[in-house]
């Protein structure tokens, strides 16, 4: 799935200009060149690259994404650059490159997922992306006509983790990087697993689809998915233990089998983490993502955050808009599932933020006079961009919201000595991370409608009293939960949600032609919108270096710290909150005991009794970064 968004993403989307006053593709044609090179590296290992530069003049900067998912069309064929976000750079004459990484598509060598950094000083005949990239951009400066020594790189997704890797390279023609959703951390918060639970559907689809065996350069790569099943909550749950996955996938996919060790996050992920090196780094960067990205919500915020702390000379820059995935730079559509995000965001991210950032640092033209650190941030559910010196914003108060008795959200603890609630968790059962039948991991799951999780027996449920008054969200938020476990493991998902009235309604229904994305009838009265949620495997509780078993009926703190959020909860709405311990097939299922979890049975799945204490002694509550009216 993640390899037909890029594609989507690379190929375009809804033009933000006018095709009749701007360049087309017969304008392309008779004004730029198109070049297919391979771009030799130190190791003698040559990478497939094709350049889209101006037919005359001089003096053009070179814009640079490196790629796992191709950089077709191959041959003669040109890409459609005209065609949507990247009509901009096309309008002012860049040098387009692409690259195919190391052991993909066209290019030669071995491919190897997240490659570990290499230390050149002490191995100098080593390579890593970094130098991939420095080699890359040394031969560009060099050898491509008009080029004016100027490079700017750019990526989303797993191109945001290449060009993190440029950054890294720190070769002198580099002159400002766009990191856009990165991939950062594979054990923390991206992508597969997210505070040491594994994203079965994410990594089980991605992988069979896209890591199969390459035996030499290719032009075709078949990514389709070699399970066809329709359901994705009924496959995942019939094939049981993870190791039966694993027998499904063979010895044909080397990383899958790399995922399925049972590891802590040292050394094996911190060594893959790239955001664990961006230190005294000087480029001017850019990084961009959304808080309901499905995939990498945690990159975007994660790379700025450690920008600021290990780099605090690079000129930085932090967008964070309303988007599913990558939807930034390929539409202007205004709502993600069936909610309603008005302002046409992608263009004003394009137009106000992207744009003037590259031309003022790769062509010399306009102002960039953004202060380090600032953060352009859309706050949700006021549906207005709003500008900080800093992120999280300077004026936050972290204030505490405890769960009560009888389903209660409140700023207050509990006074009396006893109280919890309780579930059972059955790993025969697990609680779906959405409603519906679906193939696919969904693209909008994170605003979806949480009605159904809230009906079920193993999901509790607390709430607020209706809003006399907005309150904006801006920042991480913490759980800070005290439990009883009946076995020795559990996993904790906890949602943030934002009740609406019962007889709220948007008005006018979404055009049909959006149905594939939201549906225009939906019932809005009473909605639970997703805000934010995230699960803790509960034995990473203490360390994500040591796990530890629970001792079970004991009571034990589970805290863990929630991706960023910002959002504003109007007045006449409600905050709540449900904790559960599944959320099928996004995460799997834990079989509660503390065991390797990777190479258990289905014979080892037992039943756990959760609870959670609310009382006076023990207060099970959420650290809120609330911000005073911008």
């Amino acid at each position: 799935m993640k390899a037909l968004l890029v594609c989507l993403y690379l190929i375009g989307g809804i033009s933000f200009i006018n095709a009749q006053t701007n360049p087309d593709s017969l304008w392309m044609a008779d004004n730029y060149v198109k070049e297919e090179v391979m771009v030799p590296m130190r190791d003698g290992v040559r990478l497939f690259t094709s350049i889209y530069r101006p037919k005359e003049g001089k003096d053009h900067p070179i814009l640079l994404t490196r790629t796992p998912y191709s950089s077709a069309p191959y041959g003669k064929g040109f890409r459609p650059w005209w065609d949507g976000h990247f009509n901009e750079y096309v309008r002012h004459n860049y040098i387009l490159v692409i690259q195919d990484v190391r052991g993909r598509w066209r290019s030669e060598g071995t491919f190897v997922n997240i490659r570990p950094l290499v230390d050149t000083l002490q191995y100098p005949e080593a390579i890593d992306e970094r130098t991939d990239s420095y080699d890359a951009m040394e031969w560009l400066v060099n050898n491509v006509q008009g080029n004016n020594g100027k490079i700017g790189v750019y990526g989303g997704s797993y191109g945001g983790f290449y060009t993190l890797m440029a950054a890294l390279s720190r070769h002198p023609a580099l002159q400002a990087i766009n990191p856009q959703a990165p991939v950062t951390d594979w054990f923390i918060g991206d992508d597969f697993h997210h505070n040491g639970a594994f994203f079965l559907i994410d990594a089980f689809s991605f992988f069979t689809e896209q890591d199969k065996f390459r035996s030499s350069p290719t032009s075709t790569y078949n990514t389709s998915s070699p399970f066809p099943y329709v359901d994705n909550y009924d496959f995942f749950l019939k094939n049981g233990a993870l190791k039966n996955f694993t027998t499904l996938t063979g010895d044909s996919i080397p990383f899958w089998n790399d995922l399925m060790v049972d590891r802590t996050y040292r050394p094996w992920w911190y060594e893959r983490t790239v955001t664990n090196f961006l230190k005294d780094l000087t480029v001017p960067t850019l990084v961009v993502g959304s808080p309901f990205d499905a995939e990498n919500t945690y990159g975007g915020w994660e790379t700025y955050r450690r920008m600021r702390e290990m780099s605090p000379a690079s000129p930085l820059t932090l967008v964070m808009g309303p988007w599913y995935h990558m939807q930034w730079v390929r539409d202007t559509l205004d709502f993600i599932g069936n909610i309603h995000f008005p302002g046409k965001t992608s263009r004003w991210y394009a137009e106000h933020i992207e744009y003037p950032f590259f031309h003022y640092y790769l062509l010399g033209q306009g102002k960039w006079e953004v202060p380090n650190g600032t953060a352009n941030i859309y706050i949700s559910g006021r549906n207005q961009w709003h500008t900080f010196p800093h992120w999280p914003p300077p004026d936050i108060e972290h204030r505490a919201i405890y769960l009560r008795a009888q389903q209660k959200l409140s700023w207050t603890p509990s006074q009396e000595s006893q109280g919890e609630s309780s579930y059972v968790s059955d790993p025969s059962r697990p609680v779906p991370y959405t409603e519906g039948v679906h193939r696919v991991r969904t693209l909008t799951y994170m605003t979806d409608d949480q009605r159904f999780a809230a009906r079920r027996p193993d999901v509790l449920v607390f709430q607020t009293d209706v809003l006399e008054e907005d309150l904006t969200l801006a920042g991480p938020l913490v759980a800070d939960l005290q439990v009883r476990v009946s076995t020795t493991d559990a996993d904790f998902v906890v949602k943030v949600i934002d009740v609406f009235p019962e007889d709220f309604s948007y008005g006018d229904p979404i055009p049909s032609r959006h149905r594939r994305i939201t549906s225009p009838t939906y019932p809005m009265g009473g909605y639970q919108m997703l805000v934010r949620g995230e699960v803790l495997r509960g034995k990473f509780r203490k360390s994500f270096d040591k796990p530890e078993p629970f001792v079970p009926n004991q009571p034990e703190q589970v805290c863990f710290t929630l991706p960023d959020v910002a959002y504003t909860f109007k007045k006449g709405h409600r905050l709540m909150v449900q904790i559960q311990s599944s959320w099928f097939p996004l995460v799997d299922r834990n079989p509660q005991q503390f065991l390797d979890i990777y190479n258990c049975t289905d014979e080892d799945f037992v039943p756990s009794i959760i609870r959670i204490l609310h009382n006076s002694i023990h207060s099970s509550k959420l650290i809120l970064p609330v911000l005073s009216a911008p």
